[in-house]
C-alpha cells in the first residue's frame, strides 16, 4: 500500500496547476474535475495532487508540509537556483554532505520541500 494523493486547499485552482506544474512536474493535461469542483493533477509516478477551491486558506502549523525527493543534490539545488529566480518564497535550506534540501511556499502557502540524501545504509 502506499499513499497516492494529496488534497490541498487553495484559493486559484489554476495558478496552482501552474505552479506545481513548473517546478514539480505535473502535468495539467491530467487535469480532472470532479463534482464537487476539486481538480486533480497528476505526476509522472501517478501522485495526484486534489485541489479543492476555497475562499481562504487557513494558516498550518509550521511543521506541516509533504516533499519530493530528488536523484541528487544537484538536481536539489538546481531547482532551488529556478525557485530564487522566480521569487518564490524559501523558507528553509539545508546544504549539507547528507542531506540537501529546501522548503518552500506554494501559492497558498502549503510548505513544500524538495529534498535528497544518501539511501539508508
Amino acid at each position: 500500500m502506499r499513499i497516492n494523493h494529496l488534497g490541498l486547499p487553495v484559493r486559484d485552482q489554476q495558478r496552482s496547476v501552474t505552479f506545481y506544474q513548473r517546478y514539480f512536474g505535473f502535468d495539467p493535461a491530467t487535469a480532472q474535475r470532479y463534482p464537487d469542483g476539486t481538480v486533480f493533477v497528476r505526476d509522472a509516478d501517478g501522485f495526484d495532487l486534489a485541489l479543492h477551491a476555497v475562499e481562504e486558506v487557513g494558516q498550518s502549523p509550521e511543521f506541516l508540509h509533504f516533499g519530493f525527493r530528488l536523484p541528487a543534490p544537484d538536481d536539489v539545488r538546481a531547482l532551488l537556483r529556478r525557485l530564487d529566480a522566480d521569487g518564490v518564497e524559501v523558507v528553509e535550506r539545508y546544504d549539507e554532505p547528507e542531506y540537501t534540501a529546501f522548503k518552500c511556499l506554494d501559492p497558498d502557502g502549503h510548505r513544500v520541500e524538495a529534498y535528497w540524501e544518501p539511501p539508508a545504509r
